[in-house]
């Protein structure tokens, strides 16, 4: 532990610029949600290709596909303690070294059994760090900058997803695998050139290195008084090794943030976003999509643009307002999706009338992804990040982070298997949990816009 911390310390002197120093150490922990999100959108366009190579049923590719999720459960239930004990940092170095084997399992498989054992070490690794990079980039970024800087994490999935759609049309699958190691190999490095989270510094009782990781972050021309006092105090509020039960979550303090935290994650995943992207291609076959992969394409690089207009507006327009219209847009989008798909079932002998319902389909599909990538894909684990006290991060934050999991499971699992049932009657089920979300982020999820962590998480005693 002692090295973990003494690496962000040290090394941090190369990093003089306030905003240079924040957006680089983004920038760097952001290889690790590319690795997410590659993991996510290798399945499209590999799907027809690795089933014939190993002579795999639907039925197999479809565990092969959710494999990653249960590692992921897995991982979402180590990376509280594995945050707590040995930092941010240090967590996003393990992980980084099971996605990487996970990898090279997956490329020199010959049956499913090396291919299960790599998605599973993959599923291990993106479970860690698709909790640690939300909580390190909220911990080191100003409150000004926080939102921004957060949704970049959303962000770097979505082009892990595209880069996967673009490099999966010209590569070979085992090829594509040894492309996956590339975000990790280059992250590993990276973690030694930017400083540890100031806060769980101060938390571990490391309060030389904590200042002097806040002052590289904040520029050395900065007075940092102000939030030096306030992050203490907050530390000071729970003793720095207090041991936090399940029990105790029942507390108003815990109990509501834990709830909206896991409520949106879960949500998140109801709406059937993995089930879309995992089987983008299947799906836009079933809308009648001649070239179904360059569809695919286009689609992940229309959610990379959504994303991006996200990272900007988040600390303008503020995170529930963004939440709410994603939520509406999803809503409306899927059920133009659902009718398509039920008008086409039922006049199935009108090829004019299936094409305009084909296009409807698509149009609703592509919708719903900008809809998705305004609000529900980057806010809730922005907000999960922000309203977790620091004292139950460890525990908190491995529960909601294994009820997003344990839903995604649930959801790409069961998506080709409920498009073979109907088509349109997937859709209904998506676009009623869409509904659902929009009501539960009016009554539910507060405005986090503009304060620091300090006062949003005061706020819920």
């Amino acid at each position: 532990m002692g090295c973990v911390d003494k690496i962000g310390a040290s090394s941090a002197s190369v990093i003089r610029d306030s905003s240079v120093s924040v957006v680089l150490c983004t920038l760097i922990v952001a290889l690790g949600p590319i690795q997410f999100g590659f993991t996510g959108g290798f399945s499209s366009p590999t799907q027809d290709s690795i089933i014939h190579d190993l002579n795999l049923s639907l039925s197999e590719f479809s565990a092969f596909g959710s494999l990653s999720n249960v590692g992921a459960m897995v991982g979402a239930l180590q990376a509280g303690s594995l945050l707590s004990s040995i930092g941010r940092k240090g967590s996003l170095m393990i992980a980084a070294i099971p996605n990487i084997i996970g990898w090279l399992a997956i490329s020199f498989a010959n049956d499913s059994s090396f291919l299960y054992m790599g998605r599973l070490l993959e599923g291990f690794g993106v479970g860690v760090i698709s909790y640690t990079v939300p909580v390190y980039i909220a911990e080191i970024a100003p409150q000004n900058m926080r939102g921004g800087l957060g949704s970049v994490n959303q962000l770097s999935v979505t082009i892990g997803i595209m880069l996967a759609y673009i490099f999966g049309m010209f590569l070979p699958w085992r090829m594509l695998s040894i492309a996956g190691t590339l975000p990790c190999i280059i992250l590993i490095p990276g973690l030694f050139f930017i400083p540890e989270s100031p806060r769980w510094l101060a938390k571990m009782g490391m309060m030389e290195d904590f200042e002097a990781s806040l002052q590289v972050l904040r520029g050395f021309d900065t007075d940092i008084t102000v939030e030096v006092n306030e992050i203490k105090r907050s530390v000071q509020s729970g003793t720095r090794r207090t041991t936090i039960r399940f029990t105790d979550l029942k507390q108003r303090r815990y109990s509501v943030p834990l709830m909206i935290g896991i409520g949106l994650l879960v949500l998140q995943q109801l709406s059937g976003i993995n089930g879309i992207l995992f089987y983008a291609n299947n799906m836009f076959k079933a809308a009648g999509v001649t070239n179904s992969q360059a569809a695919t394409c286009g689609l992940g690089a229309i959610q990379v643009i959504a994303t991006g207009v996200t990272t900007w507006l988040l600390d303008r327009a503020g995170r529930r307002l963004l939440l709410i219209i994603s939520s509406a847009g999803m809503t409306i989008s899927l059920l133009i999706v659902a009718v398509a798909f039920y008008l086409k079932d039922a006049v199935s002998h009108d090829s004019k009338f299936n094409f305009i319902l084909s296009v409807l389909s698509l149009v609703g599909l592509v919708a719903y992804v900008i809809s998705f990538s305004l609000g529900i894909g980057a806010i809730p684990w922005i907000i999960m990040s922000e309203i977790l006290p620091v004292n139950i991060k460890s525990l908190a934050g491995s529960v909601a982070t294994l009820a997003n999991w344990l839903t995604s499971w649930v959801i790409t699992m069961t998506a080709n298997l409920l498009l073979s049932w109907s088509s349109g009657g997937t859709f209904t089920i998506y676009t009623v949990v869409s509904a659902f979300t929009l009501v539960f982020v009016i009554f539910w999820v507060p405005e986090t816009k503009g304060r620091t962590l300090e006062e949003i998480q005061w706020s819920f005693r």
